[in-house]
């Protein structure tokens, strides 16, 4: 029998109301209303920061370490391809179907029980939990709201999905947009300059160019052109060729010295819309890490981009479900799997020594 029924139970009612509220990014009142309800209905004591909302450790003490317990609770758009409502929440079997159950529902269920599970033992540590809005848009209302308003945090867990198998490093993101600039003129009489015959030299570099840092958990830096757009008609030579490139970081490139390399090798005109997603990781021999490893857990990297990038302290992803479920139709999660993390979270945090 699962050690942790009850809390199981509480946690997939809790994920089925929250699937049953529509929480796309910047939109997520409604669902942070019900989970802070839910907060304070079992005597936890919490506080609202815009959509975030954080449950600070009631027996903290200032000379200890903190450890963080987070997720989100937005939700992308539904992808049209779902053949179910998105927002009603169906149990069939060992599975609960719906927006946001598995990213990352189960992993927000998960910790929230597990924090209440933990607040009352004896620890080493203070002990966190926030939920975060705006994740999947890195939007100003989210994490980057409630960081000021948390205590000092010396490591963070995020409930991403990961097969609870720990994230140790994550790549980051910048977008970069680009434009060739070139001259109009009649293109039946070969008039002007054209602005996409002047790209052309610089999206090739871009399509061949290797950073020479490869990382053995994220692998290499990666530099994609994903949209393009010139011209106005078919006998006019267009004037400019806009496109935007998708830059992955990993742990050896930070995302301006990234952005300062292409500006040095690319004549197009470029601007990076932020610098602030970096990549993260930490350390193998970090207390936390090892902790999870001698529960027999396998560290890897993930591609994903998460709240991790906004967190300027040591930070891991461990969470129920799996990735590839993630922005899909008939998204899912299986109760199963909310069991096991509880469980596995509790493992975790009952010895760990930071």
């Amino acid at each position: 029998m699962n050690k942790y029924q009850a809390y199981t139970q509480q946690a997939v009612d809790l994920l089925q109301r929250l699937i049953a509220i529509p929480s796309v990014s910047r939109d997520e009142t409604l669902a942070a209303n019900e989970m802070e309800r839910y907060i304070t209905g079992i005597g936890i004591s919490c506080q609202r920061i815009g959509n975030n909302i954080l449950c600070p450790d009631p027996h903290h003490d200032d000379s200890r370490p903190t450890l963080l317990l987070n997720a989100h609770i937005d939700t992308v758009k539904p992808v049209s391809s779902w053949t179910r409502n998105p927002n009603d929440p169906t149990l069939e079997g060992d599975r609960l179907y719906g927006l946001g159950a598995n990213d990352c529902g189960g992993g927000l269920v998960s910790l929230l029980q597990v924090f209440r599970i933990m607040r009352d033992r004896e620890r080493s540590y203070n002990l966190v939990y926030l939920v975060s809005a705006e994740e999947e848009v890195s939007g100003a209302g989210g994490f980057s709201l409630a960081l000021p308003r948390l205590p000092r945090i010396d490591v963070a867990i995020v409930g991403e999905p990961t097969g609870m198998q720990p994230a140790i490093a994550e790549k980051g993101l910048m977008v970069i947009d680009g434009t060739a600039h070139g001259k109009s003129g009649h293109a039946a009489r070969n008039e002007g300059v054209n602005a996409i015959y002047e790209a052309l030299d610089d999206l090739l570099w871009l399509r061949d160019y290797r950073y020479p840092k490869v990382s053995p958990l994220l692998g290499p830096t990666k530099m994609t052109v994903t949209v393009i757009n010139a011209g106005t008609q078919h006998n006019v030579v267009p004037d400019a060729c806009h496109f935007i490139i998708d830059v992955r970081t990993n742990e050896y490139y930070s995302n301006e010295e990234v952005f300062n390399w292409i500006s040095s090798h690319v004549k197009s005109e470029v601007k990076a819309r932020s610098f602030r997603l970096n990549s993260s990781h930490i350390a193998t021999n970090h207390p936390l890490v090892e902790r999870c490893t001698a529960l027999g857990m396998r560290p890897f990297g993930s591609p994903t981009l998460s709240d991790q990038a906004l967190m300027p302290f040591a930070s891991l992803k461990l969470g129920p479900g799996q990735s590839s479920r993630s922005h899909s139709a008939d998204e899912y999660i299986c109760v199963s799997e909310i069991a096991q993390a509880i469980d596995t979270y509790v493992q975790l945090l009952d010895r760990l020594e930071l």
